[in-house]
């Protein structure tokens, strides 16, 4: 959720700014250290990790090519020191190819959908404003929420509604979906929003929040492929991390968490085959977990920025080449 808030606006602050700047910072301090800041947004991130470090290089990358336009602005004062590329981020390998890195120090991603995507309200993200339904991050190229709602099947619909918004009343709404779209095309957030609240029990209404939160989290996720991104960029990216480099990743829901979870697990366990009286150094840990468990962030964030309160922070270091 690259920049959920950012420093550019009223109320605009990156989540676990500090933290994560005093995670990746012992990893940056030797002049021509590199940073991969592969969910770039606004730039928040970005730019504290410049300011804090001022021989460090940044690579920035996003899908979204408003965010590159903003951050290119807002990233300027830094010179050369900057490289911003548009790029879905687990292509942060052929980024780097491109680039000439062979290996890089940090990398940061901080998943999910930004504060300016829900905000303007024309990209069609947010359940509260009328808007075309559209939800893709890169609007140059793919399938729309409405292309997905007007065109898969029931079953189809259902399975994405389970699975990644993880919505219990999932066949209801993909049934309601199929009789509207019979009808005309689904095509605004507002209809959408107002279908999922009629397709579910009244009970269920009152409690909660917004009944369609889990229908919009699970459209945005499946138009823009994030779990499938997420699970062969954090392999990618790990791959390009030098020995002594470090990974921070933010996560927004439990699916996320758990991809990202997983694979550091992974990578710090040592793999040598039971019953062998000693370790093999080819199966010692890869990685050294950096937090216990995930972050959540401060209450006082929290209350300064509502949107943060669902972040999860992971953060490992390497310690061995595969």
């Amino acid at each position: 959720m690259a920049d959920i808030g950012d420093e550019s606006g009223p109320g605009h602050t990156p989540v676990m700014l500090d933290r994560i700047v005093g995670l990746l910072s012992p990893a940056l301090h030797e002049p021509g250290s590199v940073v991969v800041d592969g969910t770039l947004g606004l730039g928040g991130h970005a730019a504290a990790l410049l300011g804090a470090h001022p021989r460090l290089h940044l690579v920035g990358v996003d899908r979204d090519t408003t965010a590159l336009e903003r951050s290119r602005s807002r990233l300027a004062p830094f010179g050369d020191r900057v490289d911003l590329v548009h790029a879905e981020y687990d292509d942060i390998g052929d980024v780097l190819d491109v680039l000439g890195r062979t290996e890089v120090q940090a990398v940061l991603l901080d998943l999910g959908v930004s504060s300016p995507q829900l905000d303007e309200s024309q990209r069609g993200f947010a359940y509260s404003q009328d808007a075309p339904l559209d939800m893709r991050m890169d609007r140059t190229r793919g399938s729309t929420a409405a292309d997905v709602v007007n065109t898969y099947s029931v079953a189809e619909l259902t399975r994405i509604l389970r699975e990644y918004g993880e919505e219990r009343f999932a066949g209801r709404i993909a049934k309601a979906v199929a009789r509207r779209r019979a009808a005309e095309p689904l095509d605004s957030t507002r209809a959408l929003a107002d279908l999922v609240r009629d397709a579910i029990p009244a009970a269920t209404r009152r409690t909660g929040g917004n009944p369609a939160k889990r229908t919009f989290q699970a459209l945005r996720i499946e138009v823009n492929a994030e779990l499938d991104i997420l699970a062969r960029a954090l392999p990618a990216a790990l791959e390009r991390i030098a020995v002594g480099g470090r990974i921070a990743v933010l996560s927004y829901h439990s699916l996320e968490d758990r991809i990202t979870k997983r694979t550091l697990q992974g990578l710090a366990t040592d793999t040598t085959p039971p019953g062998l009286p000693v370790p093999l150094p080819e199966h010692s840990p890869q990685l050294r977990l950096l937090t216990r468990g995930a972050e959540s962030p401060a209450d006082d964030e929290n209350d300064a920025n509502p949107r943060a309160a669902s972040a999860r922070l992971r953060a490992a270091e390497r310690i061995r080449r595969p």
